[in-house]
């Protein structure tokens, strides 16, 4: 009754004359006297329906009533349009059925908020209805993009001898940083699975296994706070290889994301991808993952407050400043948010001075000498109408807060060219960072991260300096893969589980399984995973990870269409053992 013969997207000259069928949604309607004019869509394309009156007699009033989103099913003759009734913007824009006869299948209710306009609804309404948001022109070129990304990757990893294995979802809670979603037995009550946060673990067992390339397109999950481009449930792409360096990894990976961005989108990236340690870029850039599209690096002018009259500065352990290109502009208005931009990510506060008319004004610039004035712009190159900002303090505080300093403003300006596309590899991590706060060491990747071969003593002797074989792949600003080499030592891999403080019984009791597969003939292996929700975000040129993904969830990880997470029957947590603690 509906086979359709065609989509709303692919009719052009060459099927003038053809009687056709097709199905989908009314996008628009329009009546013109005793024809009506229905564009009619599906996630093809729209093409141009003529109603005539005289056709449909009896019928006219019905087809005068179809409003936005009916379903419909129509078949009739593909004609030539008038001249001045051709539309350039559309795929058919040429051509119009004359419609015939008409199936309404579905009449729509009253939308919850125009289709044709996403900005005039706020995003939790249209997370409701989400079933119709992905209708928009938007959300389905991106699923579109997914897809496409989805296949490039099994192509290129496929065509290169890796093995597709599928890992367990219900697996042991091995918590170490993120939340574990915990998922309760009914057959052994009071025990628990968990959600993987990763097969970190089941890939390095594969590997013991002999399966020396794999890959997996697999979700994970996460119980942590949430931002914009996070999700509680992620999609990854997930690789694992044997017998390989970091080199062999770069090399494989760098292809991978080649491959990717010219398949899916027609951007070519750099035949080799640029390098830097973790320690170059947070002194230089004041973030892991730097944006390398614009300068603006942190400067380092402790050599010139030693020499001031500022006083605030003398003890600090760092000064660093930002050259901020025509940033004299700024009011004081936005220079106290920047301010309380910087307080958020530790400084005590943000000094600042302008420069105009060859001299600095402004801010603490009375604390210098005029001619420690002139060694300073001399030295930074700073011309008028630049702006100097300047933060003293422990040096992890300068970095980080200086950092994101940058990236506000750089986004301020406006200059980052959003057509361009810059990986980045960030090596050599620390091993460890110490949680003050817990007073014990934390691993910077994940605990079965391997050292540098010449750190492997620093292990027993001073493990903050100890380097990993870490390693993540950053573009624009965002993190896309992270990975290393891992531990295949049992010993180095217990050592690390102490560094960590976990005691032996509670290292055997999370880790145990994977410490004794150590034994029986690790090879050397390493991997990487790629974020695939956040690539895809930066294929589809959107800054909203929810943009990419089908049914995501909100920052606060609920799904308003479904109304999930939600309670459950008492008879169901009966069959589980539990009983939910009222406060």
């Amino acid at each position: 009754m509906y086979n359709r013969t065609h989509t709303c997207g692919e009719l052009n000259e060459s099927s003038i004359g053809s009687k056709v069928q097709l199905n989908g949604w009314v996008n628009t309607s329009r009546l013109h006297g005793k024809i009506v004019f229905v564009d009619l869509r599906d996630r093809y394309g729209k093409t141009q329906l003529v109603f005539d009156e005289a056709i449909f007699l009896e019928a006219f009033e019905k087809i005068k009533k179809l409003s936005s989103e009916d379903v419909i099913s129509v078949s009739g003759i593909v004609k030539n349009r008038d001249d001045g009734a051709i539309n350039p913007n559309m795929k058919t824009g040429n051509i119009e059925i004359v419609v015939s006869d008409i199936s309404i299948l579905n009449k729509a209710s009253t939308l919850p908020f125009v289709l044709t306009d996403r900005n005039s609804s706020e995003e939790p309404l249209r997370l409701k209805y989400r079933y119709l948001e992905l209708r928009f022109d938007e959300l389905q070129k991106n699923i579109f993009i997914r897809h496409n990304t989805y296949q490039a990757v099994r192509k290129y990893l496929s065509d290169n001898d890796f093995l597709e294995v599928e890992t367990p979802i219900l697996m042991k809670s091995t918590p170490e940083g993120a939340r574990d979603f915990l998922v309760p037995s009914r057959i052994h009550k009071g025990k628990f699975y968990a959600l993987p946060q990763s097969p970190q673990i089941y890939k390095q067992i594969l590997m013991i296994s002999g399966y020396d390339r794999y890959f997996q397109i697999v979700k994970c999950f996460r119980d942590e706070d949430l931002r914009a481009d996070r999700q509680p449930e992620f999609t990854q792409i997930d690789i694992e290889m044997s017998f390989i360096e970091e080199e062999d990894i770069f090399s494989y990976m760098e292809n991978l994301t080649r491959y990717i961005f010219q398949t899916v989108k027609d951007i070519k990236l750099p035949d080799k991808f640029p390098r830097i340690t973790y320690a170059d870029a947070m002194e230089r850039y004041g973030s892991d993952k730097p944006d390398v599209r614009y300068e603006m690096e942190l400067i380092d002018v402790k050599v010139f407050t030693d020499e001031s009259d500022f006083k605030a500065f003398s003890d600090a352990e760092s000064v660093k400043a930002l050259l901020v290109k025509t940033g004299a502009k700024y009011s004081r208005k936005i220079i106290d948010n920047l301010t309380d931009k910087a307080k958020k990510h530790g400084a005590k506060g943000l000094a600042w001075m302008k420069f105009q008319k060859d001299n600095f004004i402004g801010g603490i610039s009375k604390f210098f000498s005029e001619n420690l004035q002139k060694n300073i712009s001399e030295s930074l190159k700073v011309e008028n109408d630049d702006i100097l900002f300047l933060v003293g303090d422990d040096k992890d505080i300068v970095t980080k807060s200086l950092g994101k300093l940058r990236t506000i403003i750089a986004s301020m300006e406006g200059l980052a060219n959003k057509k361009e596309f810059k990986p980045l590899w960030v090596t050599e991590f620390p091993m460890f960072d110490f949680d003050k706060e817990n007073n014990r060491y934390v691993a910077m990747h994940h605990p079965f991260t391997a050292p540098r071969e010449s750190d492997i003593e620093k292990l027993e002797s001073d493990p903050k300096k100890a380097l990993s074989r870490g390693y993540d792949l950053t573009m624009n600003g965002h993190e896309i893969a992270g990975g290393s080499i891992r531990i295949h030592s049992p010993e180095v891999q217990e050592k690390v589980f102490s560094l960590l403080g976990l005691s032996k019984e509670e290292a055997v009791d999370k880790f145990g399984f994977l410490v004794e597969a150590l034994r029986y003939g690790a090879p050397p292996h390493g991997g990487i995973a790629f974020g695939f929700d956040r690539l895809v975000m930066l294929l589809a040129g959107t800054d909203n990870i929810r943009d990419v993904i089908a049914f995501p969830k909100t920052t606060s990880a609920t799904s308003l269409m479904d109304d999930s997470p939600s309670n459950v029957d008492s008879r169901q947590l009966l069959d589980l053992g539990l009983k939910i603690k009222k406060d």
